[in-house]
């Protein structure tokens, strides 16, 4: 029984893993449509539609930082999660009225906005109900089913598109039901117990970040330069002769790979070093982008995609993880609003790079550039930490 106890997943968990999967089928039904509907519809460049992506997460990691901060001063943090995801469900009807691109960057910063509120406050709640040993396999079930999500919602588009030939406009309605779903099971299932908050009887000085967090933030960040937005895979994908209706497909298929292992490449990190599997990951990512511009065919193509999901199984419960061992309880929300303010501000930063270099120099220099930077984060998280730091005792 006590092995039964320590290996099980809070519930919190798997509620808020839950809600993310809904969310996703919401979200993931537009994603692999929108760059498509930008440039064939709406007339956006390649470098317009990355900024678009860019600009909308960098909104987002800005809002992470003072919902994080925010919530770890309130006696709950549920209220964050239930708005962020309302907001960004709400915000897809504008995409279907969108008749100019400045209108979809307008609903994606609006969408963005609910992740910058939930996302900070949602991963500290994780760690405040999951005991130190068994983070890397909670964020990693959590990614899970948030892929699980971002694999039905292609496959559903893909239905919508190619089987009952509905407009994009329609199908963008008919994604906004999942992602309302979502909120209603979050209101009215996520149990939180309140938390004492007495921001004025903490000493001095104790909001400041550990200083051990800092080698994995800086990893992050160099990481961070090297993963620009997902649209110009997309768009690459469909330069190389890919028909619209299989791009969700190819979606789909890439997020059940990410699906299938997160939750084994979270618990990997369990029982490792949490900085190598991070950088086995990272390497990885910038060997499949060094080879990407030289797939020649379609079905290459589609391999490497499915491939390039690899990297995140390893890599995404891990960060996490990463992060929140260096945490005292009082500082989660904050500490993760920081690491997604460094995530959002350099992708933003590598997104321009790369879709400047994309759509004015060389498609594959800007590939082998972003996969360079991959290989130095990788070298960076190996010699990053010295010792695991996992001592704190679980929150009650």
């Amino acid at each position: 029984m006590p092995n039964e106890s320590r290996s099980r997943i809070p519930p919190q968990v798997v509620l808020l893993g839950l809600a993310a999967l809904l969310n996703d089928v919401s979200s993931d039904i537009i994603y692999p449509l929108l760059p498509i509907f930008l440039s064939a519809q709406l007339g956006a460049t390649p470098f317009v539609v990355g900024m678009i992506e860019g600009l909308a997460d960098a909104l987002a990691s800005l809002l992470k930082l003072g919902a994080g901060w925010w919530s770890d001063r309130t006696p709950r943090r549920k209220p964050f999660i239930v708005a962020g995801y309302a907001i960004a469900a709400l915000s897809r009807i504008m995409l279907a009225n969108a008749v100019r691109w400045p209108v979809v960057l307008g609903a994606r910063l609006i969408d963005r906005t609910g992740k910058g509120i939930r996302s900070a406050p949602r991963d500290a709640l994780i760690a405040d109900v999951t005991p130190p040993e068994q983070r890397g396999r909670a964020y990693g079930l959590h990614r899970a089913m948030d892929h699980t999500g971002a694999l039905v919602g292609p496959l559903l588009a893909a239905l919508l598109v190619g089987t009952f030939a509905l407009p994009l406009r329609t199908v963008f309605l008919i994604a906004v039901i999942p992602g309302l779903i979502g909120v209603v099971v979050i209101a009215a299932a996520l149990k939180e117990d309140a938390r004492d908050r007495k921001p004025a009887d903490r000493p001095r000085g104790a909001d400041a970040l550990p200083h051990e967090l800092r080698r994995p933030l800086i990893a992050i960040a160099v990481f961070a330069l090297a993963n620009s937005s997902d649209v110009f895979l997309i768009l690459q994908a469909h330069s190389a002769g890919i028909d619209i209706v299989w791009i969700p497909i190819l979606w789909a298929a890439h997020h059940a790979v990410k699906s299938a292992l997160s939750t084994a490449g979270g618990a990997l990190s369990d029982r490792s070093r949490r900085n190598r599997v991070l950088a086995a990951g990272w390497a990885l990512y910038g060997f499949i982008y060094f080879i990407f511009p030289l797939a020649n065919s379609v079905t290459t193509f589609a391999l490497l995609f499915v491939a390039y999901a690899l990297p995140f199984t390893l890599t995404e419960g891990a960060e996490r993880a990463w992060i929140a061992d260096h945490l005292t309880p009082e500082l989660k929300g904050r500490a993760f609003g920081v690491y997604y303010l460094i995530q959002g501000t350099c992708t933003l930063i590598g997104t321009a790079v790369f879709g400047l270099w994309y759509e004015r120099i060389s498609r594959m220099g800007a590939f082998h550039l972003a996969g360079g930077v991959a290989f130095v984060a990788a070298a960076f998280a190996f010699f990053a930490d010295r010792e695991r730091v996992r001592t704190e005792p679980r929150a009650s």
